[in-house]
């Protein structure tokens, strides 16, 4: 496990992920009725930007740093607001010096009858990440396999809510898992929605996941594309996406907003693109 967070902590594609994850969250509140979240790669839950990890990398300053510092559309930064509030109350004393990850996002954003599922492999960010929820009765914190917890935490007992699946691909194969951790989760689970992360480095491995997601037979696939360049001569983290099932009617329309507004933003020297499509149908079948 050499892969480490908060070398990464903040950048674009968190901001992307996170942006998403904010706007289903948003979306969940609608309705009284509880719901959970359930993070499979959690992490630490926050990041110091001062670190000498993150300075050495300093990608935070070309993602949430930008943002932070941006003039937005006003319907984007409506949008926005929220996913930017979590980031503000990570640093009460203004500024960005702390990014909180996608579990301290999605708490900030919990009312009081909704729930958080934390799960984390590596040791030393599960202990963090328990004594950072600690004593807080609407996080549960695991030590746990990621790939795993997928099966064994779902459905929730709140039958509504979203998975966040964001791996380090620092192994190979990562691809394949999460279409294989897709099907077993979506077998116990049809109405939940599912948020896959990934980057886009290798462009044939991440053509052949889209496949595989069309050819899953599960309906109701979105992919999600930001690039903040044009493919590189040499691998390198040209984007990110995710693979959106069940993505509620009409954050499509929200995120081609945001999207649109992050492009000149985040992409280097103007040649940001995205893009929102529908991988599978309403009824799709294997």
């Amino acid at each position: 496990m050499n892969y480490r967070h908060i070398y990464h902590a903040g950048n674009f594609a968190d901001v992307v992920k996170h942006a998403v994850l904010a706007r289903v969250i948003e979306y969940l509140k609608k309705k009284d009725a509880a719901f959970r979240v359930v993070d499979t790669h959690a992490g630490r839950g926050g990041y110091d930007l001062s670190s000498e990890q993150a300075q050495k990398t300093g990608e935070w300053r070309d993602g949430i740093g930008r943002l932070m510092e941006a003039k937005l559309p006003a319907t984007a930064a409506a949008l926005l607001a929220s996913y930017l509030d979590a980031v503000r109350a990570a640093n009460p004393d203004g500024g960005v010096t702390r990014y909180p990850g996608s579990p301290a996002i999605a708490r900030h954003l919990l009312r009081r009858q909704d729930r958080l599922s934390a799960i984390e492999l590596h040791p030393e960010d599960a202990a963090a990440l328990a004594e950072r929820f600690a004593g807080d009765v609407q996080t549960r914190v695991n030590h746990l396999d990621g790939w795993l917890a997928l099966g064994a935490h779902v459905p929730p007992k709140e039958k509504r809510g979203l998975v966040l699946i964001d791996p380090p691909f620092e192994e190979a194969g990562e691809f394949d898992r999460m279409i294989d951790g897709l099907a077993k989760a979506y077998r116990r689970w049809p109405g939940g929605i599912y948020l896959f992360w990934y980057p886009i480095k290798d462009r044939r491995a991440v053509n052949a996941f889209r496949s595989g997601l069309k050819e899953s037979g599960i309906p109701k696939i979105t992919d999600i594309a930001f690039e903040i360049r044009p493919p590189s001569s040499e691998p390198r983290l040209d984007g990110c996406g995710i693979a959106a099932v069940n993505l509620p009617y009409g954050v499509d329309h929200e995120l081609n907003a945001i999207l649109s507004a992050l492009k000149p933003v985040l992409g280097e020297a103007s040649r940001a693109r995205f893009a929102i499509n529908a991988l599978t149908g309403e009824n799709s079948s294997a």
